[in-house]
């Protein structure tokens, strides 16, 4: 007994050994300060609480082993909200403005490279090793590009890096990278998609001179929604003040109903500020434009209704409200019943207290999961408290 108990000692230490990345848990300064002791770089997963892609890269890829045995050994890790805290600051410092975005600095706080998206394992380690050679950093590459570098994966790469956080220099080393192409492939337009943001950025120059070779991969009617589409982000841009968290109806609407309806341009302007709201956790600003919003929700997928249900059971206190997102979370499930809107259902009804049907929808919910192979382990918590 006494041999087992030391094998299973062994075992388990040895899982606990073989885990993923550690983040420290201290402030910026002094993460910054064990980087310069130790002499290593600091990696800063630069995330949001509403970021999907950031959150799957937490459940997936952070806790490999090959990952976390590469980056706890040659790094000091940090996992900072870019919207709480010091990291309001450190957004505005590093010019993070998507997310997730990597960054890897020096002790003394200097940038050195940096990436972003969701990433799989073999390419996150190819990152922090390119992070560590100072041949294959940022900076390296874009004097590599100031001398005249012409190579369309070097410039592919380039762009990938910088469209997001320094869009001037995408847009010219895009514009080279264009000049030499005489067809575009999906990646390609995907590419020049993700950066022409605005009617602003240079990448829109490049966007609107390569409509005849876009179309060739897209339908002319997406290329036209999607000029329609960067025309409003411009102006939202121009319309919201975020210092002041204030909006200018009047510019947008006048503008917008330049190429739109004035009841379109009303319902996209709403729907965006509702969205903001939330995101600046104006909940009542939410509720109300919401409800406005959704009056009418015939046209809506499941997918969206549910959404906006959990998204009120998650913020919304409001009896008479909860019990119109019960409406939404009901439809959704009339719609396309699955595991998701379920849960949603039976927590909406937990929440205004009725515990009966809050049980039934739980059962329903788990069995729906568990026919489906999907963790029900949420579902099954709240059932337990029912």
């Amino acid at each position: 007994m006494k041999k087992l108990a030391i094998l299973s000692s062994l075992f388990i230490g040895a899982l606990a050994f073989a885990q993923g990345m550690k983040f420290e848990e201290s402030n910026f300064a002094t993460v910054l300060a064990k980087a310069k002791k130790e002499k290593k770089l600091v990696f800063i997963d630069a995330y949001t609480t509403w970021c999907g892609p950031c959150k799957l890269m937490a459940k997936n890829i952070f806790p490999l082993q090959a990952v976390g045995d590469y980056y706890n050994t040659h790094f000091v890790n940090a996992k900072i909200d870019m919207e709480k805290g010091e990291g309001i600051e450190l957004a505005k410092k590093y010019n993070v403005k998507a997310y997730p975005t990597y960054l890897f600095v020096d002790g003394n706080g200097e940038i050195v490279h940096r990436t972003l998206g969701y990433v799989e394992e073999k390419d996150f380690i190819q990152f922090a090793k390119d992070a560590e050679d100072p041949s294959k950093r940022l900076t390296a590459l874009k004097q590599k590009f100031e001398s005249g570098e012409k190579d369309p994966e070097f410039l592919k790469n380039l762009a990938g890096l910088t469209i997001y956080n320094d869009t001037e220099f995408a847009g010219k080393v895009l514009e080279r990278y264009f000049a030499g192409k005489t067809e575009l492939d999906r990646d390609d337009v995907q590419m020049l998609l993700s950066g022409a943001q605005t009617t602003d950025s240079p990448l829109y120059k490049v966007f609107q001179s390569k409509k005849a070779e876009i179309i060739k991969v897209v339908p002319a009617e997406r290329y036209d929604a999607i000029d329609k589409n960067i025309k409003i982000s411009t102006l939202f841009k121009k319309s919201y003040n975020a210092d002041t968290k204030k909006w200018n109806d009047t510019y947008f609407l006048t503008e917008a109903q330049k190429f739109m309806s004035k009841e379109e341009a009303e319902k996209i302007l709403k729907k965006t500020q509702a969205g903001r709201a939330l995101r600046d956790k104006d909940i009542a600003t939410y509720e109300k434009l919401t409800m406005e919003l959704y009056k009418d929700t015939s046209a809506l997928s499941s997918e969206d209704l549910n959404s906006i249900a959990w998204n009120f059971f998650e913020n919304v206190s409001n009896k008479s409200s909860l019990e119109k997102a019960v409406a939404w979370a009901q439809e959704s499930v009339k719609k396309n019943e699955n595991y998701a809107n379920t849960d949603t259902l039976a927590n909406l009804y937990n929440k205004i207290g009725d515990k009966k049907n809050a049980k039934l929808w739980a059962e329903k919910s788990i069995a729906l999961a568990k026919s489906k192979g999907e963790d029900s382990t949420d579902t099954e918590k709240l059932l337990k408290t029912l």
